[in-house]
């Protein structure tokens, strides 16, 4: 499958917030990722720029050693959606998250997710990656 330069562009950029913001929890590097405008729609966290910064903070303060493994990213236009491995110290079984981004102008406008706890003994043998 191709992809448009416009499509590499926005997989590039979700990609590099992740790793210089939601790896590190850096809050002070959002701004070049984030639009100004930036559009949450995750139930568990309030709207805008600032709470998300406030939000990466608190993270960052209570699981210093989390990690966040990308294991299958994909781009459709001005869509990019990760699936990715959460562990939030080093033992920890985690979460499978899937973070759709919608991305306009360079930066990142809009965020969707959904997540379940990866768990051990259950019903289904395959991993949830």
């Amino acid at each position: 499958m191709s992809r448009t330069p416009q499509e590499e562009a926005n997989l590039k950029l979700v990609l590099d917030m992740f790793a210089h913001v939601l790896n590190p929890m850096d809050s002070g590097a959002v701004d070049r990722f984030i639009s100004p405008d930036y559009i949450q729609h995750n139930q568990s966290v309030e709207p805008g720029v600032a709470s998300l910064k406030a939000f990466l903070d608190m993270i960052r303060e209570q699981t210093p050693k989390a990690v966040h493994d990308v294991k299958r990213a994909f781009v459709d236009g001005d869509h990019v959606t990760v699936h990715y491995h959460v562990r939030r110290w080093p033992d920890d079984l985690g979460w499978a998250v899937i973070d759709i981004f919608r991305v306009e102008d360079g930066l990142i406008v809009e965020h969707w997710d959904v997540m379940q706890d990866v768990i051990e003994g259950g019903p289904n043998p395959n991993s949830a990656f």
